[in-house]
């Protein structure tokens, strides 16, 4: 059994930051509380170390890094007679500065078929931006579930055709269109990570797929102690051997 003080757990620090509002991290060295067992800066400082010099270059992975941190500076506002600070940009906001910032031009949508109206409204805006969005549906080709080896009763509507999302052949659409930047609109948990693997380009994510909560999934976080309680008692799915 691994020893549980090497594993990394950020979580732990939850309620130090609820309690002094900061934590090891977020305070000056040598200023801050002390850093826990379980920080990962403790277990693995040669990482930290050495993925910051990468951001010190001149390469994609620095730049990037950089205008990142430039555009959450930029999606703030101060108040003023304060020193509070106020969000002033939505989601897509943000990535439309980094987009710009970073130079990229072509900006591929890989939708959920379910978000159609939803991608179409964002191309609107991204062509609006002067930037060229490029699309392409998860149910591209028009494959039958059952050629995954899926069974008949494994289908949303058993007895019915049903096509297949094909996630890789989005990124790979996109690939050869040689979009500069990439951005998941609604795609399944898994085929999210599939098209993310297989994209050339950088990927970032507008809409998260859930379908109960109207594509909202922190609401699960916000209603564990109510709606989803169920969640720390009940196994989503029972162990198979």
């Amino acid at each position: 059994m691994a020893d549980k003080s090497s594993v990394p757990s950020c979580t732990k620090c939850s309620p130090l930051w609820q309690k002094q509002g900061t934590t090891n991290c977020w305070s000056e060295p040598g200023q801050g509380p002390d850093q826990p067992a379980h920080c990962p800066a403790a277990i693995s400082p040669d990482i930290i170390k050495e993925t910051f010099a990468r951001y010190e270059g001149e390469d994609e992975d620095a730049k990037l890094a950089r205008v990142a941190a430039q555009v959450e500076g930029l999606c703030y506002q101060p108040v003023p007679g304060s020193d509070a600070v106020n969000a002033r940009w939505t989601r897509v906001e943000d990535t439309i500065a980094l987009a710009k910032l970073m130079g990229y031009q072509k900006i591929g949508i890989a939708t959920c078929i379910g978000l159609l109206d939803e991608s179409s409204r964002l191309a609107d805006i991204l062509g609006a931006q002067g930037l060229d969005p490029v699309s392409v549906c998860c149910k591209a080709g028009s494959i039958d579930k059952l050629a995954l080896g899926l069974k008949e009763a494994e289908k949303v509507r058993p007895g019915t055709f049903e096509p297949a999302c094909n996630p890789i052949a989005q990124a790979e659409v996109l690939n050869q269109q040689q979009t500069d930047m990439n951005l998941i609109v609604g795609l399944c948990v898994g085929h999210d990570m599939l098209f993310s693997k297989h994209s050339k380009a950088p990927v970032s994510t507008i809409i998260v797929k859930d379908r109960v909560t109207g594509h909202n999934p922190i609401a699960v976080l916000y209603g564990q102690n109510f709606y989803y309680k169920r969640l720390q008692k009940q196994q989503v799915m029972p162990d198979t051997e």
